[in-house]
C-alpha cells in the first residue's frame, strides 16, 4: 500500500544513531527519557536533537563545543543566556543567529558586525535606540533599513542619502516634516513626491519646478498664493487643470467674483 504524501512528510528518514556509543545507554534510554529515531541526541536530525533537549535542557551545555553545527545551534537555545558568550564567535552563523537572539542587549554590539547579514538583521532589531547608529554604515541595505525603521525620527538625517531606494522610501517616511528639504532633490521620482506629500506647505516651492510632472501635481495640491498661481501655467495640462481649479475655488477669489 502507497504512503500518502502527507505520511510521508511525517517520517524521519534520518539513519538510527548507534546507542552502543551514546553516554546516556545505561541511563536515559534505560529509563524511556530518549528514544532511537525519534529523540536521540547523536542522531544527525534537527528534529530528534530538540527533541531530546527540550525534555532534558539542563544538558545543553554538554554540547556548545559539540562538532555538529546543528547540535551547537539547537544546544544554543536551551542554554541559560549566561553560558552563551563562549558560542559569540561561532564558525557557523546558525549558531550566531540563535545567539543574536538570546543574548543580553550589553552583549549586542559585540555581534554587530557578524558576517552574516541574519545576524546584524536581528542586532539592528534588537539593540537600543540609543546605540543604532551605531550600525548606520552597515553594507547591506536591509540592516540599515532596520536601523532607518527604528531610529529616533531625529537622528534620520544620516541616512537621507543612502545609496539604496527601500532605506531612503523609510526614511521619507518617518523624517520630521520640517527636515523633508533634505530629500528634495532625491534622484527616485516616488521619493520626491512622498517629500511633497508630506513637507510643509511654506516649503513646496523647492518642488514646484520639478522635472516629473506628478511630484508638481502632488505640490499643486496642497500650494497656496503665489506658488499656486505659478502652477496654473505648468506646461503639464493635468498640473495645471488641478492648480487652476484650486484657484477657483479659493474663499477669497470666490468673494471677489462675487462682487
Amino acid at each position: 500500500m502507497a504512503v500518502h504524501s502527507t505520511e510521508a512528510q511525517d517520517v524521519d528518514l534520518t539513519p538510527l544513531a548507534d546507542c552502543n556509543q551514546c553516554e546516556y545507554r545505561d541511563t536515559l534510554l534505560a529509563n524511556g527519557g530518549c528514544k532511537p529515531g525519534d529523540i536521540c541526541i547523536l542522531a544527525q536530525s534537527g528534529r530528534q536533537i530538540d527533541r531530546f533537549l527540550k525534555r532534558h535542557p539542563g544538558l545543553a551545555g554538554h554540547y556548545i563545543a559539540d562538532e555538529f553545527w546543528e547540535r551547537r545551534a539547537i544546544a544554543a537555545r536551551y542554554l541559560p543566556t549566561n553560558l552563551l558568550r563562549p558560542l559569540l564567535n561561532d564558525p557557523d552563523e546558525a549558531v550566531r543567529r540563535v545567539l543574536a537572539y538570546r543574548v543580553p542587549l550589553d552583549w549586542l554590539l559585540e555581534l554587530r558586525q557578524d558576517s552574516d547579514r541574519e545576524v546584524r538583521v536581528t542586532v539592528a532589531d534588537r539593540l537600543p535606540e540609543t546605540q543604532l547608529e551605531l550600525m548606520a554604515d552597515d553594507p547591506d541595505y536591509l540592516v540599515r533599513a532596520y536601523v532607518a525603521k527604528r531610529l529616533p525620527k531625529g537622528r534620520l538625517f544620516r541616512l537621507v542619502a543612502d545609496p539604496d531606494t527601500e532605506v531612503r522610501r523609510i526614511v521619507v517616511e518617518r523624517i520630521p516634516s520640517v527636515s523633508l528639504g533634505l530629500m528634495a532633490e532625491d534622484k527616485e521620482t516616488n521619493i520626491r513626491r512622498i517629500v511633497a506629500q508630506r513637507m510643509e506647505i511654506e516649503d513646496l516651492a523647492l518642488l514646484s519646478r520639478d522635472p516629473d510632472w506628478t511630484v508638481r501635481y502632488e505640490v499643486a495640491i496642497r500650494a497656496e498664493d503665489d506658488l499656486l498661481a505659478q502652477l496654473a501655467e505648468d506646461p503639464d495640462p493635468e498640473v495645471s487643470q488641478i492648480a487652476r481649479e484650486r484657484l477657483a475655488n479659493q474663499p477669497e477669489r470666490q468673494v471677489s467674483d462675487e462682487r
